[in-house]
């Protein structure tokens, strides 16, 4: 396992929630941030059908782009009773031609769910996989993972993405409702992180 001892690092995403919740746990190492938007990248094509794939373009793209490293994350819920959709197309679920709209991409995965005549609780788990790569092409991945349901209607107006459906198991308000500080204690994210800290920062 490769130690990071860089003081500057890329967040390759143009996510605005995703590069707040980031670099909020990355702030006690003192590593400078800075997003690939900062740094002008385009967002380069998602190719893979599984979330450690997509990870590593992103990482590996804006570590070769600006001879940083690299930290990417690709994130999604995967549903139970849908087949683990929508997984790595999490985001595409949401596109539309005027933009993301969450919205309209939580009421499908219900729809789906009410069209199947899903069983209670009807299952799902939020994956983060992270990757951070290095400019001489090395890179590490890890993956975090929190269990919950999907629930209906749409709860809370805090987070992003599919927050406001996901329930994780124990608790008793989504991610949209969550103070976001609880949510990113224990967040797929939060997970996947403690294990890059665990491996690269310890």
């Amino acid at each position: 396992m490769r130690r990071f001892d860089d003081s500057e690092l890329v967040i390759a995403t143009h996510n605005a929630g995703k590069l707040r919740e980031i670099s909020a746990l990355l702030e006690p190492f003192g590593v400078h941030v800075g997003s690939a938007a900062e740094h002008g990248l385009d967002e380069p094509d998602e190719t893979e059908d599984n979330f450690a794939g997509n990870a590593r373009i992103k990482a590996h793209f804006a570590a070769r782009a600006t001879g940083l490293p690299a930290l990417s994350d690709d994130s999604g819920i995967m549903v139970a009773a849908l087949d683990g959709a929508p997984g790595v197309y999490t985001a595409d679920w949401a596109e539309t031609p005027q933009g993301r709209d969450f919205a309209m991409a939580m009421e499908k995965v219900w729809n789906l769910l009410e069209e199947k005549s899903a069983p209670y609780p009807r299952k799902a788990a939020f994956v983060c996989t992270l990757c951070l790569a290095w400019p001489d092409g090395h890179d590490e991945v890890f993956e975090g993972r929190v269990e919950g349901q999907v629930v209906w209607p749409m709860r809370g107006a805090n987070g992003f993405g599919f927050d406001p459906i996901f329930l994780p198991d124990g608790e008793s308000e989504t991610f949209g409702e969550m103070d976001p500080k609880r949510k990113d204690a224990m967040s797929h994210r939060a997970d996947a992180f403690r294990q890059l800290v665990q491996g690269c920062f310890g």
